[in-house]
């Protein structure tokens, strides 16, 4: 990474006494010239004092707001250019952060560290990420290796654009990525390697697994609407004219179901039309607001 960029490095942590010190001195060993910003999400043991103790720059909450609340501090609080998210638990190595930083130089907007299949908490996790990785990329149209990841890089001033959009549960990585994919930004992913947590997962399998599943659906139809009401309609339509062959074929006649699958589709594919003309109106518009600005 280029000396004249400051690299800010931000710890959501919330109940990590044991670890965040630990974490936050391979960092400063690693790195003795970056910011380490430790988002201390009102824990209930010795995590602030011990990350601050350890050399981090420490911002507490004053009431449990979430992962993605912590991101958000942590971005907003940050004086980098350059925004490295790692957790607080451990998994995440010093060593890693280098090879994101690379990707960086190279010219890319964000850089995710994927895990492989070893490193995942349990089997059942690794499916659920690999359903939802592939979920996102037949919507994305981009290659997703993981969408879920919480390890990653991004440029401060890119990464920010999209900081209303972010949930405060622990989605935010799910949120992020797809924003930068559909926004038309860069990404790369970096195989690693991580590390068992230690202490237990504060994620849900079935609760954010659903959660996630719904903010996959809720960014297309942010960023590109006919992804999904053009594949919706055309069901309706394939439906409508297989009603309607069966009727006729026993019948003669025309089926009225066949009609209002006909119209369905028409309707949906109309619904999505005039969403797909909002949505370039609006970062359009977005988008000149943001060059007045740098201007």
């Amino acid at each position: 990474m280029s000396s004249a960029k400051l690299l800010s490095i931000i710890l959501p942590a919330y109940n990590e006494a044991g670890v965040v010190g630990n974490v936050v001195k391979s960092l400063r060993e690693a790195f003795p010239d970056a910011e380490i910003l430790v988002v201390n999400d009102c824990s209930r043991d010795s995590t602030a004092e011990e990350a601050g103790m350890a050399g981090a720059r420490v911002v507490s909450h004053q009431y449990n707001m979430g992962n993605g609340a912590a991101i958000k501090t942590g971005a907003r609080q940050a004086a980098g250019d350059i925004l490295v998210f790692m957790d607080a638990d451990g998994q995440h190595s010093a060593e890693n952060v280098r090879a994101l930083l690379d990707k960086l130089d190279a010219g890319y907007d964000m850089a995710i560290g994927a895990r492989d299949a070893g490193s995942q908490a349990n089997r059942r996790r690794h499916v659920g990420n690999s359903l939802l990785n592939r979920l996102a990329s037949l919507l994305t149209g981009h290659k997703i290796h993981d969408l879920t990841s919480g390890f990653r890089a991004a440029k401060a001033n890119v990464f920010r654009q999209f900081l209303y959009l972010l949930p405060n549960g622990f989605s935010y990585p799910t949120t992020s990525t797809m924003a930068f994919l559909r926004s038309g930004y860069s990404v790369a992913f970096v195989p690693i390697k991580v590390r068992r947590r230690q202490g237990s997962s504060k994620i849900s399998f079935l609760r954010d697994g659903i959660r996630f599943l719904v903010i996959i659906m809720k960014m297309t139809t942010l960023f590109s609407p006919m992804r999904v009401f053009f594949p919706l309609s055309m069901l309706f339509f394939i439906l409508g004219t297989i009603r309607y062959i069966y009727f006729y074929w026993q019948t003669g006649g025309f089926s009225n179901m066949a009609g209002i699958m006909f119209m369905m589709s028409m309707l949906i594919f109309l619904i999505g039309l005039v969403s797909e003309q909002i949505t370039a109106l609006h970062y359009g518009m977005s988008h000149s607001d943001c060059t007045r600005e740098e201007d």
